[in-house]
């Protein structure tokens, strides 16, 4: 007698905007592998986790909200789209719940469902930033995930510190692509050619641009008087690129800007030094091994959540470090004068760069996971485990 095929393992997914989309088709790629292909899908995602073959309960757009006023102008939408997929999952539970990232949308997903099926197992891919503000929702993150991922190797014991839930460190996607950020080792005076390569990373946001752009640009004309010439290399995302060229052409030196990630990594592979406002993309240029200056400049009001913050640092690379070695300039002190003398060691060599050079060295070393395993294939090993626990 034939026994019966196995059950597929069930998985509702949640994500909330394109960086959860990303990390979700991954997530969902590495499932199959790890089941051997007997899993199917049912969720929210975008157009990435649509190809990998989720039918999308309604469009990720109409979730992907960012900014105080932009939420409040769309909130009915956004709490009749809550309820809608947490009516979903309680009408057809799965064998386990992934909410990825936004969590102001997918953690309220996951609150109803938990009050309706207290027994179905959830799991959270991406920690919110506890360790830096509102540390008090990692303690009540505990009533509703069983597991949570964690993208940065320090969040599982600031949770566990914290009072959170139980959470494991499985990766950042981007330590699987740190080699194509670097020199080849069969060319590694990439970085020493004539004139050098000066990255200049103004942040991804409108508001960053336009705060930032002025004092970038007279910082790199004080480098260049110091330094002499460079190529100074701007990566541009599409819907900032008119603003940008705008901006930057009103610079002394205006910066030659590419598109796409094939020219971003091109420039990344031959940077010297760069100059960038703070975010993800200083955990990519320590990941390329990229010496930084780090600038930070916010508006009047957003300066008063210095009261709230609790980080040490507001430079990624230094948290996962535990050290101070990559130069930030916030706020009032963040001028052209001060970039520049902060840029300029980093551009000539001698002790500082050779210091940060090394001290980048260690943050690849402190993300790498161990036998080549990739964040997904961690994440989606940890989920089937949650998903097959039957001690809840």
């Amino acid at each position: 007698m034939n026994e019966a095929p196995p059950r597929a393992l069930d998985v509702f997914l949640v994500a909330g905007e394109e960086s959860g989309d990303q990390l979700g088709f991954k997530l969902m790629r590495a499932l199959r592998e790890t089941t051997g292909g007997v899993v199917a899908f049912r969720g929210i995602g975008g157009h990435a986790m649509e190809a990998e073959g989720l039918h999308s309960l309604f469009p990720m757009s109409d979730v992907a909200v960012m900014g105080f006023v932009p939420v409040i102008k769309r909130l009915p939408q956004l709490i009749a789209r809550i309820r809608q997929a947490a009516n979903a999952i309680i009408a057809a539970p799965p064998d386990v719940l992934v909410i990825i990232d936004s969590p102001d949308f997918t953690h309220r997903v996951a609150k109803r469902v938990r009050a309706s099926l207290p027994n179905l197992p959830i799991v959270d891919y991406v920690s919110p930033t506890v360790w830096a503000w509102r540390s008090g929702r990692a303690l009540k993150m505990r009533a509703y995930v069983d597991h949570l991922l964690a993208l940065l190797p320090f969040e599982p014991e600031a949770h566990q510190r914290l009072g959170g839930p139980p959470c494991t460190y499985v990766g950042h996607p981007l330590i699987e692509r740190a080699a194509e950020m670097r020199p080849p080792a069969d060319d590694p005076r990439l970085r020493n050619a004539l004139p050098p390569t000066l990255l200049v990373l103004p942040g991804s946001r409108r508001s960053e641009i336009e705060r930032l752009s002025e004092d970038f640009g007279g910082a790199v004309a004080r480098v260049i008087e110091t330094c002499g010439p460079l190529d100074v290399v701007l990566p541009a995302v599409a819907h900032l690129e008119a603003l940008i060229r705008e901006k930057t052409s009103r610079w002394k030196h205006p910066p030659r800007i590419v598109m796409g990630e094939a020219g971003k990594f091109d420039a990344f592979r031959r940077a010297r030094a760069a100059l960038a406002a703070s975010g993800t993309v200083t955990l990519e240029l320590a990941l390329a091994q990229v010496p930084m200056v780090v600038a930070y400049k916010v508006s009047p009001i957003e300066t008063l959540l210095r009261f709230i913050i609790t980080a040490p640092s507001i430079v990624l690379p230094t948290l996962i470090l535990g050290e101070k070695i990559i130069p930030e300039i916030l706020q009032k002190d963040c001028n052209p004068d001060a970039l520049a003398q902060a840029l300029v060691p980093l551009i000539k060599g001698g002790e500082a760069r050779e210091r940060q050079l090394s001290a980048l060295a260690r943050v690849g070393e402190i993300m790498a996971l161990p036998d080549g395993e990739r964040p997904s294939q961690r994440a989606a090993r940890i989920v089937v485990e949650t998903a097959r626990r039957t001690d809840r």
